[in-house]
């Protein structure tokens, strides 16, 4: 389990990247307000591990990525920046 600070600092991050916009999430899980999740999905999934993003049915516009450690939050952020940019 990801504590508390690590999930707060990742979502900060997440917010300052235009175009993505963290949503309230539970448990070691972050839901991201995008513009084309499936999209965005396809590309983070393939540059970095299939699964890593996963684009919830039932909630347009959003896509869901877990919470890691410091160093794989990190590198999703800069792959994010780059694709979102």
């Amino acid at each position: 389990m990801v504590d508390g600070f690590e999930k707060d600092r990742f979502a900060s991050r997440l917010a300052s990247i235009p175009g993505v916009q963290p949503m309230p999430s539970i448990g070691d899980w972050i839901l991201l307000q995008v513009e084309q999740p499936a999209e965005l999905a396809r590309r983070v999934n393939r540059r970095l591990a299939p699964g890593v993003m996963s684009v919830p049915r039932n909630l347009a516009g959003t896509v869901r990525i877990h919470v890691g450690d410091p160093k794989a939050n990190e590198r999703l952020l800069k792959t994010l920046r780059d694709l979102v940019a």
